[in-house]
C-alpha cells in the first residue's frame, strides 16, 4: 500500500501548481482583470507560454488525483492524522487563491458584468453584457464571447452578490472579480465547517469531510481558484441537509409529529436560498422529499405503525419544507420576476461538447435538424435523471430508515438526507445534457455525509476527467499545437470516459442489495 504521506505530498504539490499558474498572471488559462495597479487579486505579469500553463495545469490534476485517491484509501483503512489540520490546511489555500486571480475559464467576468448591470440600471436577464459595453463601460466590455450577448443564468441573490461587488468595484473589473472571490470563498469555507461540524465526535467523519472537500485538490483548482458562484449555492445545500436532518431527527422521537415542522421549513429556507443562487439547486428540495418518503423509522415496519408516519410526521416534514422552498421562491420572484428564471431554463437545454449527449444529439440532427434534435435530447435526458434518480436513491450507501434510541440518529439522519439530495445530484451529473468540472462541487459536498463506497472513486474519476477536458474552459483561440485539446480530447476521449463512468456506476448500483441493509458508519473502514 502506498504510504498516506505519499499522497499529502501529491496533493501538495498540486496545490502548489495550481498557485503557479494563478500567480504567474494573464495566460491561456487566465484572463486579464483590467483594473488599477495594486487592486487586489494580485499576481505577476509574467506572460507565461500557453504551453507551460497548460502543462502545470494538468500536472496539478493528475497530483492531485493521485493524491486524492491515496489519501482517501489510506483514510478508509484507519489513517489516523489529525482533521483539524487537514481543514485548516485546505482553508489556507483556499484563502490564499482568493488573492489571486481566477483562471481555468471567464465566468468570473461574467459575474462582474451582471453585477455592473444591475448597479447601472440595466436588468441583466433581459440583455447581455453587450448592451453595457457598447457604452463603453470596462467592466461589461471584459465579457470574453460568446457571453456578451448572454443573459443572466443565475438567481437574484447570486446577483445580488455581484451588484454588492459590483458596487465595491466600480469600473475596475479587478476589484470587482476580487469581491466575488471572498464571496465564493465564504461559501467554500462555510461548507467545509458546516461538514466539520455534523461529522463531530467521530475523527473518521471529520477526516472524510476534510479530504473530499476542503483539502480536495480538484475542487481547489475548479471551483475555488476558478471563483465559480457554485460555492454559494452549495453551502446553502449542505446547511439544508443539516436542517433536515434535525427536521427527521424529531420526526421520529415519540410525539414528536409537528416538533419537527420548524427545522423542516429552515430546510426549505435554505434550499430556496441556495435555487435563488443557482436554479440546479432545486435538486435539493428534490432529495430532501425523497429523503423524507423514505425516512419511516424501524418501528413504522408494521403496517398501523407505518399509516401512522405516512399520516403525521411525514406530512409536517413535507409540508414544512414546501412552505419553506415556496416562501424563499416566492420571494426570489417578486425580487426578479420570471425573467428571473427564463434565461437559466432556456439554457437547461443546451448540451455540452463534453458530454456524450453531444454525440445523440449529432447524430439526430442529420435526420431531424438541429431544434428538433434538441428536443428529443432535453426530454431523452430529462427522463433518463429521473430514472437513475430512482436507481440512486435504492442504491447509494446508507441508511433507508432511522433507528432507534436517538444514540446515532444523528450521523443516520444527515446520511439519510445527504442521500436523497445526493441521489437526484448525482442522476443530474451523470445523465444531464450540460455539465462542466465545477459542478461536480454538489456531489463532493454530500459525499462526506455518506460511507466510503465505489460512489468516492467514480466521482473522482468523472472530476478528473472534466478537469482535463476542459483545458481552458474559454472560447479563445488555441495555440496550433494545443488545438488537439478540443479536437481530440474534449469532443472525444472526455465524453467517452464520462459515459463508461456512467455505465460503471450504473452497473454497480443496481448490483447492490436495498440500500436499507446495515451500513457503516460514514467515517468507518
Amino acid at each position: 500500500m502506498i504510504p498516506a504521506r505519499v499522497g499529502v505530498g501529491a496533493t501538495a504539490a498540486s496545490i502548489a501548481l495550481t498557485l503557479t499558474v494563478a500567480v504567474l498572471g494573464p495566460s491561456l488559462m487566465e484572463p486579464p482583470l483590467p483594473g488599477r495597479p495594486g487592486q487586489p487579486p494580485w499576481a505577476f505579469a509574467a506572460h507565461p507560454s500557453p504551453y507551460l500553463v497548460v502543462a502545470l495545469t494538468v500536472a496539478a490534476i493528475i497530483a492531485g488525483t493521485f493524491g486524492l485517491a491515496v489519501t482517501m484509501h489510506a483514510a478508509r483503512r484507519g489513517w489516523s492524522v489529525s482533521p483539524r489540520m487537514i481543514l485548516t490546511a485546505g482553508l489556507v489555500a483556499a484563502v490564499v487563491l482568493a488573492f489571486l486571480p481566477p483562471f481555468g475559464s471567464s465566468d468570473h467576468l461574467n459575474y462582474a458584468a451582471y453585477g455592473r448591470m444591475l448597479v447601472t440600471g440595466h436588468n441583466p436577464y433581459l440583455t447581455g453584457p453587450n448592451v453595457l459595453a457598447r457604452l463603453g463601460d470596462p467592466v461589461a466590455r471584459a465579457v470574453e464571447a460568446p457571453w456578451q450577448a448572454s443573459p443572466s443564468v443565475y438567481g437574484v441573490l447570486a446577483t445580488g452578490g455581484q451588484a454588492l461587488a459590483s458596487l465595491i468595484g466600480g469600473t475596475s473589473v479587478r476589484l470587482t472579480v476580487f469581491v466575488l472571490s471572498l464571496l465564493n470563498l465564504a461559501g467554500f469555507a462555510g461548507t467545509g465547517l458546516l461538514l466539520h461540524r455534523l461529522a463531530a465526535g467521530d475523527k473518521g467523519r471529520q477526516l472524510r469531510a476534510a479530504l473530499l472537500w476542503t483539502c480536495n485538490p480538484l475542487l481547489l483548482q475548479v471551483l475555488v481558484a476558478g471563483a465559480h458562484v457554485d460555492s454559494q449555492g452549495i453551502v446553502f445545500a449542505v446547511a439544508a441537509v443539516a436542517a433536515f436532518a434535525l427536521a427527521l431527527r424529531r420526526a421520529v422521537a415519540a410525539g414528536g409529529t409537528w416538533r419537527c415542522a420548524p427545522p423542516a421549513v429552515a430546510a426549505g429556507v435554505l434550499a430556496g436560498l441556495g435555487f435563488a443562487v443557482k436554479l440546479s439547486m432545486i435538486l435539493v428540495v428534490a432529495g430532501l422529499a425523497a429523503a423524507c418518503l423514505l425516512a419511516r423509522p424501524a418501528r413504522a415496519a408494521a403496517s398501523a405503525q407505518g399509516r401512522a408516519w405516512f399520516g403525521g410526521p411525514m406530512v409536517a416534514l413535507l409540508a414544512g419544507l414546501t412552505a419553506g422552498f415556496a416562501a424563499v421562491t416566492a420571494s426570489a420572484l417578486a425580487i426578479g420576476g420570471l425573467t428571473s428564471v427564463r434565461p437559466a431554463i432556456q439554457a437547461g437545454s443546451y448540451v455540452s461538447i463534453g458530454t456524450p449527449w453531444r454525440w445523440v444529439r449529432s447524430g439526430i440532427e442529420i435526420v431531424t435538424g438541429e431544434g428538433t434534435a434538441d428536443g428529443i435530447v432535453k426530454i431523452a435526458a430529462a427522463v433518463a435523471v429521473l430514472a437513475l434518480a430512482w436507481l440512486f436513491l435504492r442504491g447509494l450507501p446508507g441508511p433507508e430508515r432511522l433507528t432507534e434510541p436517538a444514540g446515532t440518529a444523528g450521523t443516520q439522519a444527515a446520511s439519510l438526507a445527504a442521500r436523497g439530495v445526493l441521489a437526484f445530484a448525482l442522476a443530474w451529473l451523470t445523465a444531464g445534457s450540460y455539465v462542466l468540472p465545477w459542478y461536480d462541487g454538489l456531489a463532493w459536498a454530500l459525499l462526506p455525509l455518506l460511507p466510503w463506497s465505489m460512489i468516492d472513486w467514480l466521482i473522482l474519476a468523472r472530476t478528473a476527467t472534466l478537469a482535463i477536458g476542459y483545458l481552458p474552459a474559454r472560447s479563445i483561440a488555441m495555440p496550433t499545437g494545443l488545438g488537439w485539446l478540443r479536437s481530440v480530447v474534449r469532443t472525444g476521449v472526455t465524453p467517452a470516459m464520462l459515459l463508461l463512468i456512467a455505465v460503471v456506476l450504473v452497473l454497480g448500483l443496481r448490483s447492490r442489495q436495498p440500500a436499507n441493509r446495515a451500513v457503516p458508519a460514514p467515517g468507518s473502514v
